[in-house]
């Protein structure tokens, strides 16, 4: 028998107790979390929401602050470009985030605190390994140091990557990713502004490059090796250019949305969504800075 479709016409369930998360993100319409996570808060009982907010930088740090005001606002979830700011307004953050220098989900705490933390690193391997492709003693090369970049970097060296070639044209941005890896990983991770590709056996675009049909490669297959694995964290389209590319070549890829479905669980347990469903009150986070 097939499954019955989803009734799309059927109104929203949302009331006055309708308990809130919210993913933001610039831009915000390539976001898979929302038909992710309403389903299992639903399935699980729950009266809440996750919906979808575009905020552009320079609106940011107000955004995050009003939201965070909302007594009924339980959790947040951070994509491109905002996850290295998140981390800074987060009253406190896990060692994972803090070596990634990026947050990629906070939680509203029982005091009102709100506590930051990062799954884009170890989704993107349990993704990788899901598929055959242990990272342990590998060469990788990741292109782009940015929040999800910096994530996956990090939870690549602790998967146990032999040698981790980082790459960003922000130079001080990559500095300091390597320096904090450094601190955890010593010896283990370099960076180029253009990397050697030849050697690699695991290449990772972990730049905006793709989202849109007019992008440029964010790096030459033509200098990879035939079985190096080509993998993208872009989410929409599914198929990119370049993985497009890299499959027509011959070349193993490794798609966007397995570092995202790889994060279910772990959202699940970040909220707490197993817990018995329940009215919550909070206080507002007052505090004027960080303290991690």
């Amino acid at each position: 028998m097939e499954p019955e479709a989803p009734d799309l016409c059927a109104p929203t369930r949302i009331s006055g107790s309708t308990r809130l998360f919210a993913v933001l993100g610039d831009p915000v319409g390539q976001v898979r979390a929302p038909s992710l996570l309403n389903p299992l808060l639903a399935r699980l009982g729950h009266d809440a929401v996750l919906i979808p907010a575009h905020v552009e930088p320079d609106g940011f740090a107000a955004v995050f602050h009003g939201l965070t005001r909302l007594k009924n606002l339980d959790g947040l979830l951070v994509t491109i470009p905002h996850k290295a700011t998140a981390l800074e307004l987060a009253d406190e953050v896990s060692p994972a985030a803090a070596a990634a220098g990026a947050v990629n989900a906070l939680r509203r705490e029982p005091d009102g605190r709100w506590r930051g933390e990062n799954f884009d690193g170890i989704g993107f391997v349990r993704g990788l390994v899901a598929v055959g492709h242990l990272p342990e003693g590998k060469r990788i090369v990741v292109m782009g140091a940015g929040g999800a970049g910096s994530a996956i970097g990090a939870a690549l060296l602790a998967a146990g990557a032999a040698r981790l070639t980082l790459c960003d044209p922000d130079t001080a941005r990559l500095h300091g990713l390597l320096a904090r890896l450094e601190e955890h990983w010593p010896g283990r991770a370099a960076g180029e502004v253009t990397p050697a590709l030849g050697d690699a056996d695991i290449v990772v675009n972990a730049t905006p490059l793709g989202m849109r049909a007019d992008d440029p490669r964010p790096f030459p297959l033509h200098a990879l090796s035939p079985r190096c694995v080509v993998a993208d964290v872009i989410m929409k389209p599914r198929e990119t250019a370049l993985l497009k590319a890299a499959a027509a070549l011959g070349h193993p890829v490794l798609h966007g949305a397995h570092m995202l479905d790889h994060q279910l669980d772990l959202y699940r347990a970040f909220f707490r969504l197993d817990e018995a469903p329940a009215g919550r009150t909070a206080t507002p986070r007052t505090g004027e800075g960080p303290a991690r």
